[in-house]
């Protein structure tokens, strides 16, 4: 148990993703070389590479294509939408230094961040100083939005965020907890911001539906640690009923993969924040059945033509399902098209920013017909809030449970107030 060869397994699935990851950048669309005249530049940093890459290709691959297909027809007032991506390698300040490039040297008008939580609080701090319109698209920390210390005119998130998941999560955990009798439970989350505070939200809500449910220990492996031996041993020592997890992308592939080596899943329920993207569950080998995982993107929910024709064009693309991260950049280009149209073609991010606030969109990826960006706190709503259980076939989960709307946003009002954020 827990040889060398063993992590080496995990460390090589990882590896599944980062190929997936290389082969999304070459079955993609090129980038567009050369400027147009009449081109509206649009900028990307994201993570382009490392292990975590598949963040960053499939988030281009969805604006490539939906870019392709807005430029197809007609684009905005005759000026078609030019996609200029840099790689950020995952690093904080490399992110906020490529945010300011694109604007200042490579005349981007409007950014689309694809930077994963740490990265996206530097970019979010760049456009405070340069306020072009800026859509955040992987990042679901909640306090980027939810605070109003960090608000940002010019700033919007076209991603879910952590609370609504915490209440979905904490609604679908309680039920189970009841049912099964899991009262002891341990967490394991990456040791960064989003892992904490995503950790802690689901918590705080399953014990509001549930009170019996104690958190009896917490691991916090490294962000991109190579072994999860350590953190996996613990759990077995103090043997929870169940476990909550916030790892995502390769990490929770590795992770996955060791614990099936010492057969963590078979007495111990797992609910995972990050398992219902469907290249990380196409990653592992043996996807135990019965894990309890978020929605994160799913081509059959919600079942919409709409939605399955966006998987089908996105995977021509990328050679694989859209992950979480692309629907939530696909979301932002058409939030970026219908406000460049409400204004005429009119770039300038308070102009921009003006028309978003509020704005009901059509959307395939909606619960009902829309989705709607929130005037108070520049966040969407109405987007996919459920849960569900894997299964040994494509497409890997179903039975989703989703809670509503309105409970959602009441008990975020709620949250807010408790931590001074309204």
């Amino acid at each position: 148990m827990g040889t060398k060869n063993d992590a080496g397994r995990g460390i090589a699935r990882r590896q599944v993703l980062g190929g997936l990851a290389a082969g999304a950048a070459i079955t993609g669309f090129p980038h567009i070389a050369g400027a147009q005249a009449k081109a509206i530049r649009v900028g990307m940093p994201t993570i382009l590479s490392g292990r975590v890459a598949i963040l960053g290709t499939s988030s281009r691959a969805a604006v490539q294509l939906a870019f392709r297909q807005i430029n197809d027809a007609g684009g905005i007032n005759g000026r078609t939408l030019e996609l200029i991506e840099r790689d950020s390698k995952g690093r904080p300040d490399e992110a906020a230094k490529v945010t300011r490039d694109l604007i200042n040297n490579d005349g981007c008008e409007i950014i689309i961040d694809g930077e994963a939580s740490s990265g996206a609080f530097a970019v979010h701090e760049v456009i405070r100083d340069l306020p072009v319109l800026c859509l955040h698209t992987c990042s679901e920390t909640s306090s980027l939005t939810a605070d109003p210390k960090l608000h940002v005119k010019t700033a919007f998130r076209s991603a879910r965020q952590g609370i609504h998941d915490a209440v979905a999560g904490g609604t679908y955990a309680a039920r189970i907890a009841k049912e099964k009798g899991l009262k002891r439970w341990m967490t394991c989350s990456p040791d960064y911001a989003y892992g904490r505070d995503n950790t802690a939200e689901f918590l705080e809500f399953a014990k509001h539906f549930e009170p019996s449910i104690e958190a009896v220990d917490q691991v916090w492996p490294k962000l991109f640690a190579p072994d999860y031996t350590e953190s996996i041993t613990k759990i077995l020592q103090v043997k929870p009923q169940a476990i909550y997890s916030a790892l995502w992308g390769g990490d929770l592939v590795a992770f996955v993969e060791q614990g099936n080596l010492y057969r963590l899943f078979g007495n111990i329920g797992f609910f995972s924040g990050g398992l219902g993207d469907p290249p990380v569950l196409t990653a592992i080998k043996q996807l135990p059945p019965g894990l309890n995982t978020a929605y994160r993107y799913n081509r059959n929910y919600p079942m919409k033509p709409a939605n399955t024709a966006f998987a089908d064009g996105f995977a021509k693309i990328a050679g694989h399902d859209p992950t979480n991260w692309a629907w939530q950049c696909s979301l932002a280009c058409s939030f970026i098209a219908e406000a460049l149209k409400r204004t005429g073609g009119r770039t300038e991010g308070t102009a921009l920013a003006a028309e978003l606030k509020g704005m009901k969109l059509a959307s395939p990826f909606a619960v009902d017909d829309a989705i709607t960006m929130r005037d108070s706190d520049h966040t969407i709503i109405g987007y996919p809030v459920a849960w569900g259980r894997t299964v040994p076939k494509a497409p890997f989960v179903e039975d989703f449970s989703p809670v509503d709307w309105a409970r959602i946003v009441e008990l975020e009002t709620q949250w807010k107030k408790g931590k001074g954020y309204a």
